[in-house]
């Protein structure tokens, strides 16, 4: 595995090696989006569209040298995690998590994609609170995007659908679970931090299928609560 020791932080330390491997910017976006998926490099810039051509390939040159990423034999351009790389989900996860609390409003141009979605859902699901509740499709168009979070005995799918939606990996079922419920609802992502934080009341969501009970039960199922009090900076842009 390559080091690199002349960026390096001059300490023995798996804090320090961790971020000299992916601690550069982009590089954890790169894997978050690759957690859902393997993708090509036009995949991975469109889902980052602010992100310059050049430094993508730089990061992508430096998580392959580090044994994140690798090329996938079977797709031309395209990039998958390797068992190191699938390691960092409970990392990247935990920081969607912390990153709600001082997520604020949206900035102008912010974008969310079907990727980041995808993620966010990941890092909300409470599966024991999904165990004892009836197998469940949500379909959720948030923003310009859309995905179905498919809830069965607390496990969770996550599907893009919709125009240029990328495939990502299906847990199998045998068999395949009859859904006792559905629910449907497209919100700005503003609403969805809101309703994933407990910020918004179900009967402010504009349901487009399914029924209140349905969408209580999503607000069971995914919850971020708040790492701590926002801060300053905040609650000024919540303002």
């Amino acid at each position: 595995m390559a080091t690199r020791g002349a960026r390096g932080f001059g300490q023995y330390s798996g804090t320090a090696r961790a971020l000299e491997r992916v601690g550069d910017r982009w590089a954890l976006l790169i894997v978050r989006d690759l957690l859902v998926g393997p993708r090509r490099y036009g995949d991975l810039k469109s889902g980052l569209p602010r992100i310059p051509t050049n430094i993508l390939s730089d990061r992508l040159k430096e998580l392959q040298e580090s044994g994140v990423i690798r090329r996938v034999p079977t797709v031309r351009g395209g990039y998958e995690l390797t068992a190191l790389g699938q390691a960092l989900e409970p990392v990247v996860v935990a920081l969607e998590r912390w990153g709600w609390s001082v997520l604020g409003e949206p900035a102008e141009g912010d974008l969310i994609t079907r990727d980041a979605l995808t993620v966010a859902l990941r890092a909300a699901f409470r599966a024991d609170a999904a165990a004892g509740m009836p197998p469940t499709e949500y379909v959720l168009h948030v923003g310009d995007v859309s995905v179905v979070a498919v809830v069965v005995d607390g496990t969770l799918d996550v599907v893009p659908i919709g125009p240029g939606a990328l495939p990502q990996p299906q847990r199998k079922r045998t068999p395949e679970a009859a859904f006792e419920s559905q629910l449907e609802l497209m919100i700005h992502p503003a609403g969805f931090r809101d309703l994933i934080s407990g910020a918004l009341e179900p009967s402010d969501v504009s349901i487009l299928a399914g029924d209140t009970e349905a969408l209580v039960r999503f607000t069971r199922t995914f919850r971020i609560e708040p790492a701590g009090p926002p801060t300053e900076a905040a609650a000024a842009s919540a303002a």
